[in-house]
């Protein structure tokens, strides 16, 4: 479905996209205080973006590619790349290709989030478990698909590993085994709403931000450096997060419908982990030096606005909150 518009900005772009396309997006030339967590900015970009995975219900797929869309889109990432800017600064430090591996680690010992993973695995609540599995929503239930842009813009070592890590993502050749439908296997243990864009009207924009991170990176081919280092940075800390996953909800006494998702990914992220950090994220920048700060940016990208939704995620249980947005009376129809 389409969300509820958040601001002047959703609110633009969802009544064009409901009409023909070619329709002026009227939004005003606005910049978001926080554009990082910005609920309007974010969804609209979201909304923009999701045009090029499954489409929008009721919207027609000539959008995609229209001029007008494209502008708007455009806009909305210039002020989402400056405030990433300005987080973490543009790429601009590389390092040999030899040092890549050590270069990322070293990015990701760096971070100083709290630990979402860890409050889940020993005392998380089985109503966090499902808001936590609502928030994931947005991009496991499309896992792997952002990352894949990335496949036609690489060429030989980069990336075959690229292939061997994304081909484990889809499964291996077996439907009930890609991630996607395995996370959607969760959801139903727990008893979420499994179906594609179900909760969007529900996540904020320090959620939607760490799926438009990914897109953004993906679709432009000038960002290919950052979704390398991006989904190298994934998998190589995965492993443990996904562990305190599983045993948090055994601890609650799921089994393994509710487990499978993520011990799949302790075991899958391990042998993916050498895999993304020196085949893939190396081997880019020993083909191509200039695009070692890039890679190296994708990751710091990553651990930033993760670490912003974690932080969001935690600050409002901490408080007896729901992290979710209140459903919107005003949801347009699927």
């Amino acid at each position: 479905m389409i969300a509820a518009p958040r601001g002047p900005l959703s609110e633009a772009l969802v009544a064009a996209l409901r009409a023909a396309p070619g329709t002026p997006i009227a939004a005003p030339r606005v910049e978001a205080g926080t554009p990082l967590s910005d609920d309007d900015l974010q969804l609209a970009l979201y909304l923009a973006y999701e045009l090029h995975y499954r489409g929008l219900s009721g919207v027609d797929d000539r959008w995609e590619w229209d001029p007008e869309l494209l502008t708007f889109r455009a806009e909305l990432e210039a002020i989402f790349e400056r405030a990433l800017f300005e987080a973490v600064g543009p790429p601009a430090d590389g390092v040999a290709a030899e040092e890549m591996d050590l270069a990322l680690r070293a990015i990701a010992e760096a971070d100083d989030a709290p630990s979402l993973s860890r409050h889940l695995e020993r005392e998380g609540t089985i109503e966090q478990f499902r808001e936590f599995l609502i928030h994931r929503s947005a991009y496991q239930l499309k896992e792997a698909d952002p990352h894949s842009w990335a496949l036609p813009r690489l060429h030989g070592r980069p990336k075959a590993a690229m292939a061997e890590i994304q081909a484990d993502e889809y499964g291996g050749g077996r439907p009930e085994r890609i991630h996607a439908q395995l996370f959607a296997g969760a959801m139903d243990a727990l008893g979420v709403d499994s179906a594609y864009g179900a909760h969007l009207d529900r996540l904020p924009g320090a959620t939607l931000a760490t799926v438009n991170l990914m897109s953004l990176c993906g679709l432009h081919r000038r960002r290919r450096g950052a979704i390398v280092g991006h989904l190298a940075l994934f998998e190589m800390t995965s492993s443990v997060p996904n562990r305190r996953y599983g045993d948090g909800l055994r601890r609650l006494g799921l089994g393994a419908d509710a487990t499978g998702f993520f011990d799949e990914h302790v075991t899958a992220d391990a042998v993916h982990e050498s895999i993304a950090a020196v085949d893939l994220a190396g081997g880019l920048a020993a083909q191509n030096p200039a695009l070692a700060p890039d890679v190296l940016w994708g990751a710091r990208a990553l651990v930033l606005v993760e670490g912003l939704w974690a932080t969001h995620v935690l600050d409002r249980w901490q408080r007896g909150e729901s992290s979710l947005l209140e459903p919107s009376t005003a949801a347009l129809p699927a």
